[in-house]
């Protein structure tokens, strides 16, 4: 028994082969050059001076109105005459965006706060354009705008150090002791309960509270000349008490010498009444503070008594988080979230010039919600059968042009009939717009389709003349019986 010969090419392995490893070096090269744009797809190049390149890199998006519309291509720096120094961009931009206007204005706005950064160009309406690889120079007097990069350089490294520092010693001192930070809370409520009649007293007319910080006040101002002398005095101290370490024998004598000491005192703090006095003086001016203290208190304690039941349980939120957390943090490890993502981010990229292009069409002119109520209505009557579909024929005039046969142009109208005695002919004037405006993004706001008013004797092909508004019927949600 023979055997045919099998000579497809699918059973040929090395050709198979060769095709896939084909195949294989040209995804790759496409993927690697993506962000430089695809071979064979037509750019429309315009070089760019920006005073800095404010951290682009080649490869960022450029965008107009937030829709993504080039990458940077190449970044150079240049020197100017004057020995300052810029930066060169060149755009690939879409070769369907157009040409910009020459009084377009560029900026670089940052991204995300990881540091990306992307070019936003604003169109701008003068009639001329920029060329082809044209150059547009941005103004170095030109205000940049703010970033995270320039919020966060406003400090200094040992600020910078610093805050580290205490963000870490705090998270340290608070984790882990939920419990006794409510137990602290809980522990505040009778403190608040029992402050407000103490600050009552406080802020009576005569404890004068209210001539306490104006005390202060005066005393710092007295103090300021000083302030050179009372640093020094500080660094005295520090060499005193080092001292005083070293010898602690010597400080135990002198310590001896107290008894004389407080002779003195019993001697001349009668001398210091006048402190006393400006003291008392100092509590009465704290009255208005405190008379506001006492009227917050009033509502501190109730709101410390309703967060004390909510705080107690929070351990338990506490507990689910972390539960969440895990199954969050294993959910970003899988290594087919990370490619779904992006593939989810390359599909709303691609909606989304539709949806803002159809969006206005129920958003603005209610034509989704208007589509289902009239076909509802449509088959809102019938028998025990069934529903039927309501319609109504219209039957057009037979005369040249007309829809009711073939024609060879669009109708414009009745044909001349000298004769006034015969009847007259039906207008035949064609009105037709298949693309009525829906208040899309480059149109007129308007909701045409609905709206647009009859012309009589006129043809009218596409959009009528004037704005229709967007008055249209409103629907709205009704109960299911």
């Amino acid at each position: 028994m023979n055997r045919r010969r099998n000579n497809s090419i699918a059973a040929n392995p090395i050709l198979i082969g060769g095709v896939t490893v084909l195949v294989t070096i040209v995804a790759v090269f496409l993927s690697y050059n993506a962000n430089h744009g695809l071979p064979f797809v037509p750019t429309y190049k315009v070089n760019v001076v920006l005073p800095d390149a404010a951290g682009l890199i080649a490869g960022n998006e450029v965008r107009i109105g937030g829709a993504r519309v080039g990458v940077v291509h190449k970044i150079d720096a240049i020197a100017r005459r004057d020995g300052s120094t810029g930066a060169r961009l060149e755009l690939a931009l879409d070769d369907t965006s157009n040409h910009l206007p020459v009084d377009s204005v560029v900026k670089v706005r940052p991204k995300s706060s990881l540091g990306l950064k992307y070019v936003e160009i604003t169109r701008g309406t003068a009639s001329s354009t920029i060329p082809a690889d044209g150059t547009l120079t941005v103004p170095r007097g030109t205000t940049r705008p703010i970033d995270i990069d320039d919020f966060f350089n406003m400090y200094d490294e040992p600020t910078r150090q610093g805050s580290t520092d205490n963000l870490f010693a705090y998270g340290t001192a608070f984790a882990g002791r939920g419990g006794d930070i409510n137990q602290a809370l809980s522990d505040l409520d009778p403190l608040v309960q029992h402050l407000e009649p103490g600050a009552r007293n406080l802020v009576a007319a005569r404890t004068k509270f209210q001539d306490l910080f104006p005390a202060f006040a005066q005393a710092a101002a007295e103090v300021a000349p000083v302030a050179g002398v009372q640093a020094a005095l500080f660094g005295n101290l520090n060499t005193t008490f080092r001292a005083f370490a070293d010898n602690a024998d010597a400080l135990e004598a002198s310590i001896a010498g107290g008894p004389h000491a407080l002779d003195v005192a019993t001697r001349e703090l009668p001398a210091q009444a006048g402190f006393e006095a400006d003291s008392t003086e100092l509590f009465r001016r704290f009255k208005k503070p405190f008379a506001s203290l006492a009227a917050a208190s009033v509502h501190l304690a109730p709101a410390f008594k309703a967060g004390t039941p909510a705080l107690k349980i929070s351990p338990q939120l506490n507990a689910r988080i972390v539960a969440t957390l895990n199954a969050l943090d294993t959910f970003v490890s899988d290594p087919r979230v990370l490619p779904a993502l992006q593939r989810l981010t390359e599909t709303a990229n691609l909606l989304n010039p539709t949806v803002a292009f159809l969006a206005p069409t129920q958003t603005t002119c209610n034509y989704v919600s208007l589509l289902f109520r009239n076909l509802g209505s449509a088959l809102s009557e019938g028998d025990a059968v069934g529903t039927f579909l309501r319609t109504d024929p219209v039957v057009a005039a037979q005369l040249p042009n007309s829809e009711a046969g073939p024609s060879s142009a669009p109708a414009n109208g009745p044909p001349d009939d000298p004769d006034p005695r015969k009847t007259p002919i039906r207008d035949t004037y064609l009105h037709s717009n298949p693309y009525p405006n829906t208040a899309a993004p480059g149109q007129i706001k308007e909701c045409e389709s609905g709206l647009d008013k009859y012309i009589p004797k006129q043809q009218v092909i596409g959009n009528i003349p004037g704005n229709q508004g967007t008055a249209v019927d409103k629907t709205k949600r009704g109960a299911v019986k």
